[in-house]
């Protein structure tokens, strides 16, 4: 295998999430927008280093989720326990590093400064705030969207 063909099948499997997966959609938005807000605030290389981090670490665990759910999905569509444990523990897995996320987002977000500086950008660009209602609606949508699963 060359090695951009890797490349190929690594941007495959992303594309594969985003599409199938509504986690991966609520992940990926909430990456933008945690990455957009970022900007007001007064973070350190370390931080924003922490921020990165625990963005790719959810996203790449609900990634791992959903290619141990597949895994098993063809070994047995029928009721197992052990793939019934497989599934729950990476799910599970998937939940315990997203609640972190949150966690650090609020211990780094949670700064008085940057909310001020963030809402007085926001009231003093009218059409700044227009445009995040916007996309905050898209994302709404584009989360929720029903896509057909791929075989």
């Amino acid at each position: 295998m060359s090695f951009l063909r890797g490349f190929q099948y690594a941007f495959s499997g992303i594309i594969h999430c985003i599409k199938n997966e509504r986690n991966m959609r609520f992940h990926t938005v909430a990456a933008l927008y945690v990455l957009v807000f970022a900007r007001f605030f007064d973070f350190s290389k370390d931080e924003y280093i922490l921020l990165l981090l625990t963005i790719s670490t959810v996203i790449s665990a609900e990634m791992f989720n959903t290619a141990l759910e597949n895994l098993c999905d063809k070994v047995s569509k029928e009721f197992h326990p052990l793939i019934k444990s497989a599934k729950d523990c990476a799910a599970g897995a998937v939940l315990i590093l997203a609640i972190f996320a949150v966690v650090i987002g609020i211990i780094l977000f949670g700064n008085i400064n940057g909310i001020i500086s963030m809402y007085n950008f926001y009231i003093t660009h009218p059409i700044n705030l227009l445009l995040l209602t916007i996309s905050a609606v898209l994302s709404v949508l584009y989360i929720i969207g029903r896509r057909k699963k791929s075989k």
